[in-house]
């Protein structure tokens, strides 16, 4: 399993790699070269996931690794959906370095596989885990493509572009993708809580940030939906929305120890 999941981070690193060096020289056979590599990452990716579930009797998604593991794939099979459907090739830049990004992470995590605690043990556990993998990878890719807008617009870039415009929609979509999948989160955890330690909610650090990161993307959907704003403020918004994320990820495991420490 390690020579899997290793080979898969080497690929990814050498998709990342080869993205720049083909966006910078403006070399297609380098970009194409770069979609096959990352292409081969996921699959070897998705195979080592498969494994380890495998191996471990149940979903591998109960620790820290386990999690992180995850998410790096979710970032990477949304972005291989959203290309192959949209046919832009600029995603690749902004989502390929978080996939990346987060499997590093998760290669600096204990790997060994441990039997799920007792509280783990609930029908919720694929539920309430699955959905926060779809929204924090929805999130982060949302912030990837603003990224990629504020450094157009600082170029000289015209806001109303096209290509601008449908990488503001296309950030929108997301993160209302991922809303919908963190409102999930809450409520499965709320329901799933209260079959494990009798209360619905506990305070609990990880509760609570993410309860901070669903309103602040529910600020974002406001502003968008009721008062019409678009383009380089909200763009900035999603950015700096992405920390939030990931603190609630990795950050309150670290720093805020509570209930959710093993997860």
């Amino acid at each position: 399993m390690r020579i899997l999941f290793f080979a898969a981070v080497a690929l990814y690193a050498a998709a990342v790699i080869l993205q720049f060096a083909g966006t910078a020289f403006k070399k297609n056979k380098l970009l194409k070269a770069s979609w096959l590599v990352f292409l081969a990452a996921l699959a070897i990716h998705t195979v080592f996931l498969i494994v380890r579930g495998i191996v471990a009797r149940r979903l591998p998604l109960s620790n820290q690794f386990e999690f992180a593991n995850a998410f790096a794939w979710g970032v990477a099979l949304m972005l291989a959906v959203l290309r192959t459907r949209l046919k832009s090739d600029w995603l690749s830049v902004v989502a390929m370095p978080m996939a990346l990004l987060v499997l590093v992470y998760a290669a600096l995590q204990p790997m060994e596989i441990h039997d799920l605690m007792p509280a783990l043990r609930s029908a919720w556990f694929g539920v309430h885990i699955g959905s926060a993998v779809l929204a924090y990878a929805a999130f982060v890719i949302a912030g990837s493509i603003a990224l990629r807008y504020v450094l157009a617009v600082k170029k000289g870039a015209d806001e109303d572009d096209l290509k601008l415009k449908q990488m503001d929609y296309l950030s929108y979509r997301l993160v209302a993708f991922g809303f919908l999948f963190l409102t999930v989160v809450i409520l499965s955890g709320a329901i799933w809580a209260e079959q494990a330690w009798s209360a619905f909610w506990t305070w609990d650090p990880k509760e609570v940030w993410a309860l901070i990161t669903w309103i602040i993307y529910a600020v974002y959907l406001h502003q968008r939906l009721r008062s019409k704003k678009r383009g380089l403020g909200m763009a900035w918004f999603l950015i700096i929305a992405v920390p939030v994320v990931f603190f609630t990820f990795a950050g309150v495991n670290t720093l805020l120890p509570g209930l959710h420490s093993y997860g």
